[in-house]
C-alpha cells in the first residue's frame, strides 16, 4: 500500500531546499549589490545556474508527487517554483515563495517532530548534509581561492574557470597539479578544501558502501527466518507425539502407585485384626 500524498517531503529534503533558497537570495545579493569583480560574479553566476537546475528537479519532485497538481501550481506558488528555476535573472527573487513554503511547513510540525523525524532518517540527512557541505564549499572556496590569487604575482589561478576546476579537483582529492596556489592565504584556503573534501567523500564512500550492503543484510535476515520457519513444523510432531507418551507414562506410574497403596493398607488391617485377637491372626 503506498503512502498518501502529501506537501510536506522529508524533513531533511525541506531543510536542505530551505538553505538552499537562503543562499541563493544572498548570492543575488551579492551578485547585484556587493561584488564588482567579473571574476567572483562570473563564479555566483555559475552557481545560481546550479541553483536553478536543483529548483527545477525540486518543481518536478514536488509537482508529481503532490496531493493535487493544480492546488499546488496555483494556490502554493508552483508557478513561483518554475519562474524561479528559470535562466530569468528578474525572476530569481521568487525563490522567496520557495523559502516562505518551507519554513510554513516546517513551523506546522514543530521542532521536536523535526528533530525526530532527522535522527530516525540519519543516512538520508547525512546525504543531504554532504551535498550541501559540497555547495558551499565549491562556491566561498572559488571565491575566497580566486579573490586571493588573482592578482598575485607568479600566479596561475586568474579566472573563475581556474577557481572552480582547482576546487573542484580539490574537493574531490584528485589534485592534479595544473592549478594550484602560490599565495600563503591560498595555501591556507586550499589546505581547508583538501580536509572538508577529504571528508566529505569519505562519508559519501560509507554511505554507498551502506546503501549497497543494506538489501544483502535484509536478504541474509529474510532467509534466516525463512529456514527457521520451515524447520519448526518437523519438530512439531515430535513434541505432540511426546506428549501424549509421557501421559501415558504419568498415568501408569499411578495406577502402580495406587496398586502398592492399597495392597500397604491390606497389610496395615490384617496386622490390626491379629492384635485385636480376631481370627486370621499370623502365627
Amino acid at each position: 500500500m503506498s503512502a498518501p500524498r502529501t506537501e510536506l517531503k522529508s524533513t531533511g529534503y525541506e531543510i536542505f531546499i530551505g538553505l538552499l533558497s537562503i543562499l541563493s537570495i544572498f548570492n543575488l545579493v551579492l551578485v547585484y549589490t556587493v561584488v564588482e569583480d567579473p571574476g567572483l560574479q562570473q563564479i555566483l553566476n555559475v552557481m545560481n545556474v546550479l541553483f536553478s537546475a536543483i529548483f527545477l528537479g525540486d518543481f518536478t519532485y514536488r509537482i508529481f508527487t503532490a496531493p493535487s497538481a493544480g492546488a499546488y501550481f496555483f494556490r502554493h506558488f508552483g508557478w513561483a517554483d518554475l519562474l524561479a528555476s528559470l535562466p530569468f535573472p528578474q525572476a530569481k527573487i521568487l525563490r522567496v515563495f520557495r523559502l516562505v513554503r518551507v519554513s510554513r511547513l516546517l513551523r506546522d510540525i514543530g521542532p521536536r517532530a523535526i528533530w525526530r523525524s532527522i535522527t530516525r532518517d540519519r543516512a538520508g540527512s547525512a546525504l543531504l548534509v554532504l551535498l550541501l557541505m559540497g555547495i558551499l564549499v565549491l562556491e566561498f572556496g572559488s571565491l575566497m581561492i580566486l579573490r586571493v590569487e588573482e592578482y598575485a604575482k607568479g600566479a596561475n589561478i586568474t579566472s573563475a574557470s581556474d577557481a572552480l576546476w582547482y576546487t573542484i579537483v580539490t574537493i574531490s582529492t584528485v589534485g592534479y597539479g595544473d592549478q594550484y596556489p602560490v599565495t600563503e592565504a591560498g595555501r591556507l584556503t586550499g589546505t581547508v578544501i583538501i580536509v572538508i573534501g577529504v571528508g566529505i567523500f569519505g562519508t559519501f564512500t560509507g554511505y554507498l558502501a551502506n546503501l549497497f550492503l543494506s538489501p544483502r543484510k535484509r536478504d541474509a535476515e529474510s532467509d534466516a527466518a525463512t529456514a527457521t520457519a520451515d524447520s519448526e513444523p518437523d519438530a512439531g510432531p515430535a513434541v505432540v507425539a511426546a506428549v501424549p507418551d509421557q501421559a501415558g507414562a504419568t498415568l501408569e506410574d499411578l495406577r502402580t502407585l495406587l496398586a502398592r497403596s492399597e495392597a500397604s493398607l491390606a497389610e496395615v488391617k490384617a496386622l490390626l485384626g491379629g492384635a485385636d485377637g480376631a481370627p486370621g491372626r499370623p502365627a
